[in-house]
């Protein structure tokens, strides 16, 4: 009797091993297709993208954190936190500590590990023994804490996506000491053409379309024959709206002769006001001077709700154009000008406003081994993404994030 119940607990404690075994031996490489709207691909039907999520998971859409720009939405993906929590409060934002402006066009600020807070993921797999590549994200050029991904690009947006697919195959056909478990990849092909011609051009996104859905399906095709246990995650950091030339405003003459420090995206303009004390008076006179505009109060949590670690980024009044509206200056106008030339379009795509509007929302769809197939699931918020991934690749969830991995946890199919 004694062998027997030995011989069963051995028997059960391998079988428990190999589980273990199997559910660290995950692969997960997520993938951003910038600017992705939710409704693309049923609009399009693209062939490979088609079929990955008929045979995976798919969410109705992806609901960005506020505000809906690149930076602020990929950092959130990768950290599991909201914006007001890892500290890249927007494209472009000042910071009166440092007494510098963080702007995604600055290469000494991006790649300075002073601006992002929270534990990225690929810093997170690293720091627990994985290896972690990324072939450009918002963060993986920073030593963040100190670590960065063991491969790593600087970005360059004139890398065509095929060599960035060859990379993948690279990598994954490495020694298994040396193979990444986590890859993140980037492709901003949508959103430039949402920019260039807006969200409603199918002729100019079809096109662009097809070419990715192309590349992607090499990428699809080309892992099912590495014989790995690999999981891929495609995301989008925000959607798209309508913005017509018409719609343009030229925030310099709403501002004109108010005493603070502006740093604008577009979506929202940020006031550091000289004299905080005025913000009532300045308020009243702005929206006076202006139509299709809200002026915010920071301390009314309207769309910043936690400002217990970056009201200092965030500055004293935020200027929120309505949805289709654009904030700009001088010189934006005559920028958008020449693009309404250039594209022969008097309509241009833009984002950042209010996740609650839906033209915001992007995208989640997952393949491979741990998702269920055929499952369609409701809109849910980008924090809940990064949880779900430290589940797959058997990390520890910092207890500090905003996401839940309760959000996802039923995509994943019962062991």
């Amino acid at each position: 009797m004694r062998l027997l119940l030995l011989g069963f607990v051995i028997g059960l404690s391998t079988i428990l091993k190999a589980f273990s075994q199997d559910k660290e031996d995950q692969y997960v490489i997520l993938i951003s297709l910038d600017g992705f709207r939710y409704d693309y691909v049923n609009r399009f039907q693209p062939e490979n993208l088609s079929m990955f999520i008929a045979n995976g998971t798919a969410a109705q859409g992806l609901i960005p954190s506020f505000p809906s720009k690149t930076f602020p939405n990929h950092y959130t993906i990768a950290t599991g936190l909201k914006p007001e929590h890892h500290g890249l409060v927007d494209n472009s934002f000042y910071d009166p500590k440092k007494d510098k402006q963080y702007s995604i066009s600055n290469r000494d600020v991006v790649t300075d590990g002073y601006w992002y807070g929270g534990t990225p993921l690929w810093v997170l797999a690293e720091q627990n023994g994985l290896t972690a590549a990324s072939y450009f994200f918002v963060g993986s050029e920073a030593a963040i804490q100190g670590v960065r991904p063991s491969y790593y690009f600087d970005y360059d947006g004139k890398v065509p996506n095929l060599t960035r697919v060859s990379k993948v195959f690279e990598w994954l056909q490495l020694p298994e000491n040396e193979r990444p478990r986590l890859i993140t990849l980037y492709f901003s092909d949508m959103d430039d053409t949402g920019h260039a011609f807006g969200p409603s051009n199918d002729a100019a996104l079809r096109q662009t379309l097809t070419r990715l859905d192309r590349e992607l399906g090499a990428l699809f095709e080309g892992l099912k024959s590495l014989g790995l246990p690999i999981n891929v995650i495609l995301v989008s950091d925000h959607g798209m709206v309508e913005v017509p030339r018409e719609n343009l405003i030229n925030y310099e003459p709403l501002v004109d002769g108010v005493e603070a420090r502006i740093v604008n995206s577009g979506a929202l303009l940020h006031m550091h006001l000289k004299n905080p004390d005025e913000k009532a008076e300045i308020k009243a006179l702005i929206e006076s001077r202006g139509k299709h505009i809200h002026v915010i109060d920071i301390a009314d949590r309207e769309y910043y709700q936690d400002l217990s670690l970056h009201e200092d980024l965030m500055g004293d009044l935020l200027i929120i154009p309505d949805l289709g509206y654009y904030l700009t200056d001088d010189r934006g106008m005559f920028r958008y000008q020449n693009r309404a030339a250039m594209s022969k379009t008097e309509v241009f795509g833009e984002h950042g406003f209010s996740p609650d509007y839906q033209e915001m929302q992007g995208i989640f769809y997952a393949n491979g081994p741990v998702f269920k197939e055929g499952l369609l699931i409701e809109p849910f918020e980008n924090i809940h993404i990064y949880p779900v991934i430290c589940e797959i690749l058997g990390l520890p969830i910092p207890d500090s994030i905003d996401g839940q991995l309760e959000v996802l946890k039923p995509i994943l199919k019962e062991n």
